[in-house]
């Protein structure tokens, strides 16, 4: 991992307004999952909310990080350009496939070449995850401006994504160590070493309170669509028990990343590359989420669509899978892991299979997240009960 930075720091006012672009974002991204009668909910429909939604994230991470090593140097300038690129992808959602997809991907390339430069101003490197400097998956996407016929597109877009991720789950590593080695192959190339930036100093309280915030954004999102889906329809039984379940669901969410951080599970020293795309996978799960409580408050009784149920359900498997994911890589214990993640994974499956009406399900689900908070409480009262 890079040089951690001990000075305690909190996020700056830049950082906070730039983060009021993502709430719009984010807004935008949710209505990809609202089926409508134009626009059934399918798996091309969920995929490419994960494409622009990811696209976004990586914007949003590679201006976090540097503003994380800048500190007091952020560049004002760059943080509100790409505040603007970000605006403009925010705005192209609604017709991503079609007339404003070109634009999404020139904002796209635009504000990731922006980072890359930015980065550059610091003189340093951050080996934990390069996809925030090195923009090694945007060939396709700057392809893509030019191949815009849809079925061409998506798989450039898929591509470069691609590309990002796993270019940056394979090397990343410790920034010194890494500069390192590349010192050491120039000089048994015989070649002299030029200057080689810095290691990256991580101050990981900030960071870990950026990635909280951008949860809380994603949370505030899910809040809205739930009072937004109340005060348009009459107030009935099955409504109220919907809108309040649903509520305790989000503060369940809310309580595990208060209590844990982004990761949202009791670990400690995860590295990076199982971090960053965690906290891309837990965030677009409570996306979903949000789009389908919006949905099911809106429809608490009788028959609930499939894909609103899948989209809940979905959501909610995605982010305690995530969790799990992550407490395995910190090399948590079997048994605890079978405890905490096990249940909260198989039993949405299960409340989608069965014919429940949308009260009952988001109650099952409210069940499912209390259970992740209740959990490690009482592992940890019998652990201290053993130890006496």
């Amino acid at each position: 991992m890079s040089e951690v930075e001990a000075v305690e720091r909190h996020a700056s006012w830049l950082e906070l307004f730039f983060d009021l672009i993502i709430v719009v974002a984010v807004a935008q991204l949710a209505h990809i999952l609202h089926p409508t009668p134009e626009h059934p909910l399918d798996v091309q429909r969920v995929l490419l909310f994960l494409g622009l939604y990811y696209a976004i994230w990586s914007v949003w991470t590679s201006f976090t990080l540097y503003a994380n090593v800048a500190g007091e140097k952020t560049r004002q300038r760059a943080m509100l350009a790409a505040m603007f690129g970000i605006a403009v992808m925010a705005a192209s959602v609604p017709e991503a496939t079609g007339a404003h997809g070109t634009a999404f991907a020139v904002a796209y390339v635009y504000c990731r070449l922006l980072a890359a430069s930015t980065w550059g101003s610091t003189n340093t490197f951050f080996g934990g995850w390069p996809a925030a400097q090195n923009g090694a998956g945007l060939i396709p996407w700057v392809i893509s401006i030019w191949a815009h016929h849809p079925p061409v597109r998506y798989w450039l877009w898929g591509a470069g994504i691609a590309l990002d991720l796993v270019i940056s789950f394979l090397r990343s590593g410790d920034s010194r160590e890494q500069l390192d080695r590349i010192t050491k192959r120039l000089e048994r190339r015989g070649r002299r070493p030029f200057r080689l930036p810095e290691p990256a100093r991580i101050n990981e309280g900030h960071l870990a309170e950026r990635l909280g915030l951008f949860v809380i954004i994603v949370l505030g999102e899910a809040v809205m669509q739930v009072v937004l889906a109340t005060s348009e329809i009459e107030w009935t039984r099955p409504l109220i028990v919907s809108a309040m379940a649903g509520f305790g669901l989000l503060v369940c969410f809310w309580w595990l990343t208060l209590r844990y951080g982004a990761s949202a599970a009791p670990v400690h020293d995860v590295k990076p590359r199982v971090t960053m795309p965690g906290h891309f996978a837990m965030t677009a799960g409570i996306a979903a989420v949000a789009a389908g409580l919006g949905a099911l408050v809106a429809h608490p009784e009788g028959h609930l669509e499939e894909a609103v149920k899948w989209t809940l359900c979905g959501g909610t498997v995605v982010y305690f899978l995530t969790s799990g994911i992550i407490a395995a890589a910190s090399k948590a214990r079997i048994g605890w892991l079978l405890g905490w993640t096990l249940p909260a994974v198989a039993e949405p499956v299960i409340l989608g299979l069965l014919p429940l009406p949308g009260w009952g399900l988001v109650l099952g689900l409210l069940a499912v997240a209390g259970w992740q908070v209740w959990f490690p409480r009482v592992t940890a009262r019998r652990r201290a009960r053993g130890a006496t």
